[in-house]
C-alpha cells in the first residue's frame, strides 16, 4: 500500500508539538508514512485568499506526487467543499474534525472516497444529509504519556483549559471570558491555561483587568501536560460553536487518560460521550453561570465521576485504535 498524502488546511501552527491535529497527524505518519502539505496559501499571500480557492496553487506540484501516494487524507473542522479536490485523480478522505454545524453539500462528499467524522453526532448529521460514504474513527492520543495522579478535592476547584483561541473572537466563542469571569467570581476556582503562542498578550491583559492574576495561570510554552494534569482536579473545553474545536478535543482526551474528569460544553459532541459515561460534567451555556454550575456539579458527585473516568478503557482512544481503523478504510479505498 503506497503512503496516503496527509493534507491541513489551517496554517502552519507556531506549535505543532501543542496542536492536536498536528499531533493526530504525526501519529499516523509513524504508522503509514507520508508526507504533510498544507492548502491554505495565506502564508504567502499579502492579500487573504478565501477556502474555496485553497490548493489550487500546489495542483500541478501534487499531481506529480499522486504516482506514489495510495490516497489523499484531508483535514478539517468543518465539511467545507473545497473545490480542489474534485481535480485530485486519487481518492480522497476529508476527515472533519470538529462538530457540523451546518447542513453539508451531499453531492460534493458523495464524490469523495470516504467522509470521516469522530463522534455518532455527527455521522448522524452526515447521514441525514445524505451523504452515504461517512464513517465514524475515533481520535486517538498516545495514552501511554499519561498516567494517573488523584488530586483530593478540598475547598477549591482546579481546572485546566488547554483549547486556546487563534482568534480575538474565539475568547468570547470558546469561552475563555466566560472562564475568566467566573474566576473572578468564585475565589475558590483555579484556572490554568496552557497557550499556542497566539494573543498571549491580550490574555494576559484580560487577566490583569478583571484582577485575578492571583488564581489564573498561563502557561505559553510546550510543557510536560500530564505534569500539569497532576495539579488540577479536572479538564475543561468550551465553544459556543460545535465547528470551532475538535469534537473530541484532545485536551479532554489527556485528562481522561490521566484519570481526570472533564467538563464540557453542550455543543461540543463529545458532550454525549461525557452523559453517557458520567466522566465528568456537561454546561449547556457557554458563560460565568454555566461554568460555575458545571464546577459545583462536579465536586458535588467528584469521587464517583473519578470512578467513572478510570471504568473507560485506555484503548478507546488510542492510537493504536485509531491507526487501526484508519488502515482498513485507507486499504478499502486505495487504487
Amino acid at each position: 500500500m503506497n503512503p496516503p498524502l496527509y493534507h491541513l488546511t489551517i496554517l502552519p501552527p507556531k506549535m505543532p508539538h501543542a496542536e492536536a491535529l498536528s499531533q493526530e497527524i504525526s501519529a499516523l505518519q509513524s504508522h503509514f508514512g507520508g508526507d504533510l502539505n498544507y492548502l491554505n496559501p495565506n502564508r504567502f499571500s499579502p492579500l487573504p485568499i478565501p477556502r474555496l480557492l485553497f490548493g489550487f496553487h500546489q495542483l500541478a506540484r501534487l499531481r506529480q506526487q499522486e504516482a506514489s501516494i495510495g490516497v489523499h487524507h484531508v483535514f478539517n473542522p468543518d465539511p467545507f467543499p473545497f473545490p480542489v479536490l474534485r481535480f485530485f485523480r486519487r481518492p480522497v478522505i476529508f476527515s472533519v474534525t470538529g462538530g457540523i454545524a451546518y447542513r453539508p453539500n451531499a453531492a460534493f462528499f458523495n464524490r469523495l472516497a470516504a467522509t470521516v467524522v469522530p463522534d455518532e453526532r455527527s455521522l448522524a448529521q452526515l447521514e441525514s444529509a445524505g451523504v452515504k460514504n461517512a464513517v465514524l474513527v475515533r481520535p486517538g492520543i498516545r495514552t501511554e504519556k499519561f498516567s494517573v495522579s488523584p488530586t483530593p478535592l478540598t475547598d477549591t476547584v482546579h481546572l485546566l483549559a488547554a483549547s486556546a483561541p487563534w482568534t480575538k473572537a474565539q475568547f468570547t466563542t470558546k469561552g475563555i471570558d466566560a472562564l475568566l469571569t467566573a474566576a473572578a467570581r468564585e475565589p475558590k476556582l483555579r484556572l490554568t491555561f496552557l497557550w499556542r503562542g497566539i494573543l498571549f498578550d491580550e490574555m494576559m491583559r484580560r487577566v490583569k483587568n478583571l484582577g485575578v492574576e492571583d488564581r489564573v495561570t498561563v502557561i505559553n510554552k510546550l510543557v510536560d501536560v500530564n505534569a500539569v494534569l497532576a495539579t488540577v482536579h479536572a479538564t475543561i473545553a468550551l465553544a459556543t460553536d460545535a465547528g470551532i474545536v475538535k469534537s473530541y478535543p484532545h485536551s479532554l482526551l489527556d485528562s481522561l487518560a490521566a484519570g481526570k474528569p472533564v467538563l464540557v460544553s453542550r455543543a461540543i459532541p463529545m458532550a454525549d460521550f461525557v452523559e453517557k459515561t458520567g466522566c465528568g460534567a456537561v454546561i449547556d451555556a457557554v458563560g460565568a453561570e454555566g461554568v460555575l454550575a458545571g464546577v459545583a456539579s462536579l465536586a458535588k458527585n467528584y469521587s464517583p465521576v473519578v470512578d467513572a473516568v478510570r471504568a473507560i478503557p485506555r484503548e478507546t482512544f488510542s492510537i493504536s485504535a485509531m491507526a487501526a481503523a484508519y488502515r482498513t478504510l485507507y486499504e478499502q479505498v486505495s487504487v
